[in-house]
């Protein structure tokens, strides 16, 4: 996916806090609103990161401004059948989330991302896997769709796209402190524990692994 750097906001920022990507809300629902899980990844993608609608804004200020969406890579790592998962600590990232269990690694796409040639998007979520966990194996990389939860304040601000990754092997350990009680377990067993998962894991849980 040949994605385009974003335009960078005319804003002189401010270095001692991150600027997020983002795009306005009304451009997703120009495209077409949804609650949940959306698998047509073609009819929104190429809109939602063209770099003629998004720009940089300072973090604190857009995490409680829904008339802008923060575009988030949400990865999920699945080997044999079986998911990883983790319960988040209460140290960093989004303090909304803490305590819950999820299956999804990634964050927010940052202003001092490297453009990587001529995309952005990539680099940005290599760096959240990388932060977040140690990826010690091959793997084959899809995206299978989006995620939009408008029904909590965080929801409101956030809109996850979302990449399973298809592990060789289950060599997936926690680098940040932040991550806790990890492991690989089979679909059927996160289902029967779902109320006890983040929003977003419960709806990828629902729409990808419910029937597996």
């Amino acid at each position: 996916m040949d994605i385009p750097p974003p335009r960078q906001s005319s804003k002189l920022e401010n270095v001692l806090e991150e600027h997020v990507l983002v795009v306005p809300t009304k451009i997703f629902h120009d495209l077409g609103h949804f609650e949940g899980f959306c698998a047509e990844t073609d009819k929104y993608l190429a809109e939602l990161l063209n770099p003629a609608h998004t720009r940089y804004e300072p973090r604190s200020a857009v995490e409680t401004d829904p008339s802008l969406k923060q575009l988030i890579p949400y990865c999920i790592f699945t080997h044999g059948g079986e998911i990883f998962y983790y319960r988040r600590g209460s140290k960093g990232g989004e303090g909304r989330l803490h305590k819950k269990r999820s299956i999804g690694i990634g964050g927010h796409i940052s202003s001092t991302d490297p453009a990587g040639g001529e995309r952005r998007y990539g680099p940005a979520m290599e760096r959240e896997i990388e932060e977040e966990v140690f990826l010690e194996t091959g793997f084959k990389e899809r995206c299978v769709g989006l995620i939009n939860d408008d029904s909590s304040d965080v929801g409101r601000v956030h809109l996850g796209i979302v990449h399973v990754f298809d592990l060789e092997a289950a060599k997936v350990r926690p680098r940040e402190e932040s991550i806790l009680e990890s492991g690989f377990a089979p679909p059927s067993q996160l289902v029967a524990e779902i109320e006890d998962f983040e929003t977003w894991s419960q709806i990828c849980l629902k729409s990808l692994f419910a029937n597996v």
